[in-house]
């Protein structure tokens, strides 16, 4: 059994940060046989259960034990967020009282080179983040913590859950399954799609920062008795952490990789985000080429929209060069303002004039017409948000 760096106050690893290949072991040493350990996935990941109790197919005693071992707990939801494009944002409660975003894009125009996306996830990995995006709310209040396994995987599981309880009343939201063939047969992820098809690992904190944690989840997230997600259909996101580029370069699943590049030069990019004075341009181009080599895929770079800082047209030549280099395409993102920062959104012309600059460079690119931006739903604002009423609400 595998157990993770946790806060004092956490006795027990969740259960949701185990691979089936450890809980077999475990099942092994309390002599189960392994239909049992598929049974319990079936429950965690297909009914996304939330309760011993509701094991019905499981023993008493395998009960007993497993919550004597393990935590099973989801992220609880404090507020959620809806806009008029059908973006939602849900701001969650973890066991030790933090909280994280994810938010939830639906049907749209592909983000990442598939021909449409049905529902994208945009997932957190930290509780806040270290690395001080001059532009980005999720560092505005430090950094807590990593992650953990569990705790990446909750919010696709808490959203998919939140979504069955609008639709199926509570009373069947967990219907007890027919006792299993006796032959030990694996069960399948789910007997129905899921809601989530497409992860961006792209919300509060650096995810490659928290490396292990996030490749264990994905992995979860990724087996077809876990999230059933293709790894292909999920982003990483990083704002150009060089030496784990190229440590994901050597990983055998084909995750998709997206720069949060934010400026094309090494004088733009060093005003907003401090990581490229540790990692600078010439190192990080080096690290995506050597990830482009290894992969063969395409990368994606973001580049978000600031206005007065880098949305002039003498950025788009640089840009461009960069991309070509790569052979990456360019995601333009207006900038979303964050209460208490100083940066503005570029009109939208301004945001177009870009665009144009940059395809006559025969360089793909694409302007998100951005969803969410009625709702916080840049990085770590609702959470920032609620922090503040709670720390100004008598008897908080």
């Amino acid at each position: 059994m595998t157990s993770f760096a946790r806060p004092p106050d956490a006795r027990l690893p969740d259960v949701r940060s185990q691979t089936r290949e450890q809980l077999v072991a475990l099942f092994t040493e309390w002599q189960q046989p392994t239909y049992r350990v598929d049974q319990l996935l079936h429950w965690l990941y297909a009914t996304r259960a939330t309760a011993w109790e509701k094991m019905s197919n499981l023993s008493r005693p395998l009960r007993e034990k497993l919550a004597a071992t393990f935590t099973l707990a989801l992220p609880e939801l404090v507020r959620k967020q809806g806009s008029h494009d059908t973006t939602q944002k849900f701001l969650w409660r973890l066991f030790d009282g933090q909280l994280i975003e994810t938010v939830l894009i639906p049907a749209n125009p592909a983000l990442y080179g598939e021909a449409s996306d049905r529902h994208t996830l945009c997932v957190s990995t930290q509780v806040g983040c270290a690395y001080g995006c001059q532009f980005c709310a999720s560092g505005l209040d430090g950094f807590k913590r990593n992650l953990t396994p569990d705790e990446i995987i909750g919010q696709v599981l808490a959203v998919e859950r939140w979504h069955q309880e609008q639709s199926v009343p509570a009373h069947v939201a967990d219907p007890a399954p027919s006792e299993p063939p006796p032959a030990p047969k694996p069960a399948p992820a789910s007997s129905k799609p899921r809601l989530i098809n497409n992860l961006v690992i792209m919300g509060m904190g650096e995810p490659l920062a928290n490396y292990d944690h996030l490749l264990i989840a994905l992995r979860i997230l990724n087996a077809p008795w876990g999230g059933g997600i293709g790894a292909r259909k999920i982003t990483i996101s990083t704002s150009g952490l060089a030496p784990k580029i190229r440590q994901l370069a050597e990983e055998p699943l084909q995750f998709r990789l997206a720069i949060s590049l934010h400026g094309a030069t090494d004088a733009v990019r060093s005003k907003i985000m401090p990581i490229n004075r540790k990692y600078p341009l010439a190192e990080l181009t080096s690290a995506c080429e050597y990830h482009v080599v290894r992969k063969g895929k395409m990368l994606t770079l973001e580049y978000i929209l600031i206005s007065g800082i880098n949305d002039s047209l003498d950025q788009t030549s640089p840009l461009a060069r960069l991309a070509r280099r790569l052979h990456a395409k360019v995601n333009l993102i207006p900038y979303n303002t964050v209460e208490g920062l100083p940066w503005g959104r570029p009109t939208d012309e301004v945001c177009e004039r870009f665009l144009q600059a940059v395809l006559k460079e025969e360089i793909t690119a694409t302007l998100r017409r951005e969803k969410g931006h009625d709702i916080d739903a840049a990085c770590g604002q609702l959470r920032l948000k609620t922090e503040r009423e709670l720390a100004h609400t008598p008897g908080s």
